[in-house]
């Protein structure tokens, strides 16, 4: 309901969290504003061109000064023992460790295997690792608890940080020099590039331990993907090709089209030129006017009728 009198920039980060819709809305509060959306999730080429068509794309490819690469490894179960030693390891040097949980208590799901974070930090912090200082935060927490938590791990008052994915985005801890994931079958490959670059911010050697106990191939397979590449705009196609979609947004992103045919994997081709087509035809008749563009009229006006909008 907020108004502006003369609304000329909207910036809008980590556009991954906000729907189409969303980011119409906030434009539409002036009279064609400059727009700057920012994200630090790669999303994959062809879904970039439906989501964002109407804007120019930047891509920043690179590692920022002095950021080294993270080694990651997909390991199963039997393989603890040497990742806790691997781990008192690196914080006898003096790093500090995140694992993360998906889920936050037990009982949430029927999967018995599963960590939860609230009771894996208790037995970490009472049986194996009884001699550092363990911390814990989850979304679940009061946010000053939350807050409270983070402070502490930042100012190196705690060695392991149990977690779950609230520290996805927005943590800047160069001393942290390990990540290891729970379950991480669990967890799409986007979101877990995310987490792995929670690590690797110093100027310490990193890693990315993926924990995992699936005799799932394409769970296997997509774990494996991961530990053989950075390049996050591969991974996020690679995604995309095995999870489809709805799953690659988890809930569906506002104004993403169903589509029956086209293959948002493998057409870019085929996306390209329509998005090309569909410029050229609006350069020349930004309206649709005339009974020849009467049908794509009437079809473009039906998407806006269902979002409660108006083509002009």
């Amino acid at each position: 309901e907020v108004e502006y009198a003369n609304l000329g920039l909207v910036i809008t980060d980590e556009q991954h969290r906000f729907g189409v819709m969303q980011r119409a809305a906030l434009s539409g509060k002036g009279a064609h504003p400059h727009t700057l959306v920012m994200s630090a999730t790669p999303i994959p080429r062809t879904l970039a061109l439906i989501l964002y068509g109407d804007l120019e794309v930047s891509v920043i490819d690179q590692l920022p000064p002095g950021r080294r690469s993270i080694a990651t490894y997909a390991v199963p179960g039997s393989y603890r023992p040497r990742v806790y030693a691997f781990l008192r390891k690196l914080v006898a040097e003096g790093r500090q460790v995140y694992i993360v949980c998906p889920m936050v208590e037990d009982g949430e799901e029927a999967a018995a295997d599963l960590k939860a974070v609230t009771a894996y930090a208790a037995d970490l912090q009472n049986r194996v690792f009884s001699d550092l200082r363990v911390g814990l935060v989850h979304g679940r927490m009061k946010p000053r608890e939350k807050e409270a938590a983070m402070a502490a791990f930042a100012a190196g008052e705690m060695d392991v940080l149990v977690a779950t994915t609230v520290v996805e985005v927005g943590v800047d801890v160069p001393n942290a020099a390990l990540m290891v994931v729970e379950n991480a079958e669990r967890f799409g490959l986007s979101q877990l590039h995310q987490l792995r670059g929670r690590v690797g911010r110093g100027r310490h050697h990193s890693y990315c331990i993926l924990m995992t106990a699936t005799r799932n191939e394409e769970s296997r397979a997509r774990l494996k993907i991961l530990a053989g590449t950075t390049d996050g705009f591969q991974i996020s196609e690679e995604d995309l090709r095995l999870r489809g979609p709805g799953d690659f947004f988890g809930t569906r992103q506002h104004g993403l089209p169903r589509l029956r045919v086209a293959d948002l994997a493998g057409d870019m081709r085929l996306l390209k030129e329509a998005q090309a087509a569909a410029d050229e035809l609006l350069q020349e008749n930004p309206g649709l006017a005339g009974e020849r563009l009467a049908p794509l009229r009437e079809r473009i006006q039906s998407l806006f009728d269902t979002n409660g909008d108006s083509f002009n």
